[in-house]
């Protein structure tokens, strides 16, 4: 996967303004001209990192990025889209092959993230090579290994094109489409990409109850996980080295910071719906939650950088491990993987 130099990335943000590094402020209500269309902060979760300051979200906004997120046009090849390697079923994730693939069937070096609840996230990428969600989607767009294009050819052909020309101008007002303005679009669809409503968030909100199992799971994921997977959005999103391997075939956050103590760290996931972003971990080598449970509890690798949490391992029983993956199945959202809003549309083009 290539990595798009830092200063690239700096210019980028320049060039789309001066806010495009937000603080966390509180959620307006952003609502389209149909009046119901917004950005609902779910009860419970934190205000997001991302607040529309600089793309304030619209019907028409929101409707032009799902178009472009599931239309192969983006690539060279045309023959994939963001969806490929992004499916709505997985949460947004990658599945069937550990390593993502993308233009003429190549192969990447790691496995595409769950896209869920990114308005939350301050980095972007397993290395966190992408500081902020408008420009996320220039890794994948260009990488030689997923979309392969380049911007400039690719704002050409949306500018041929009649239908996008159109899409466009009712979403921004604009005649010539630009790069920012697609990043704008992609960046209206995936931030809205929210799950929280899953049985763990109806426990919480005093709808339901779990089981005695989950009730066990969820008692044993916060003395054993909960410092990396936080709730409610059950990441921490910092970087650690989960004991994969003790020489790295991927060094990760070494990659963008240049700094040795980061030698093996990765971005650490979102637990949401963990039950269909498999396979797992940066490069998809376990594909499932048995594997991973048993991983953490006698398998862990030691090397200099890896998370002080793992030193001995979580050294769970079969009856825990089982209890925990039970726990983890609360937090999957149906409304979230079947929600109409998000899946690709009828009429493409």
């Amino acid at each position: 996967m290539r990595i798009i130099p830092l200063l690239l990335i700096l210019f980028i943000l320049t060039s789309c303004k001066k806010e495009a590094i937000i603080k966390p402020v509180t959620i307006p209500n952003l609502n389209s001209d149909t009046n119901t269309f917004s950005f609902e902060k779910p009860v419970g979760f934190p205000n997001p990192f991302y607040n529309f300051s600089n793309n304030p979200l619209t019907q028409k906004g929101f409707e032009l990025g799902r178009f472009l997120f599931y239309d192969p046009i983006l690539s060279l090849d045309s023959s994939v889209s963001c969806n490929t390697c992004h499916a709505q079923q997985h949460g947004f994730s990658d599945h069937n092959v550990p390593l993502s693939k993308g233009i003429f069937g190549f192969s990447s070096t790691r496995n595409a993230p769950a896209l869920i609840n990114l308005a939350w996230s301050t980095s972007f990428m397993w290395d966190g090579g992408v500081n902020h969600i408008e420009v996320q989607p220039l890794v994948p767009l260009t990488s030689e290994h997923e979309l392969g294009e380049t911007m400039a050819n690719l704002v050409e052909k949306l500018n041929k094109n009649v239908f996008y020309k159109k899409k466009f101008k009712e979403a921004f007002g604009v005649e010539t489409i630009t790069d920012q303005k697609l990043l704008h679009a992609l960046a209206q669809f995936t931030s809205m990409l929210i799950s929280s409503n899953a049985k763990y968030d109806q426990v919480m909100a005093g709808k339901t109850n779990f089981t005695p199992q989950e009730q066990q799971g969820y008692e044993l994921f916060k003395i054993k996980c909960a410092n990396c997977h936080t709730e409610p959005l059950f990441t921490d999103y910092s970087y650690r080295n989960s004991g994969l391997e003790s020489k790295f075939k991927d060094i990760g956050r070494e990659k963008v910071t240049q700094d040795p103590a980061d030698r093996g760290k990765f971005k650490v996931p979102t637990l949401r719906n963990i039950e269909f972003t498999y396979p797992y971990m940066h490069d998809g080598r376990l594909f499932n939650l048995e594997q991973v449970l048993a991983f953490k509890s006698n398998g862990i690798q030691d090397s200099p950088t890896l998370d002080i949490s793992l030193k001995n391992g979580l050294n769970l029983s079969k009856d825990e491990q089982k209890a925990i993956i039970v726990f983890l199945k609360t937090l999957s959202d149906n409304t979230f993987i079947s929600n109409p809003k998000y899946a690709e549309p009828v009429n493409q083009q």
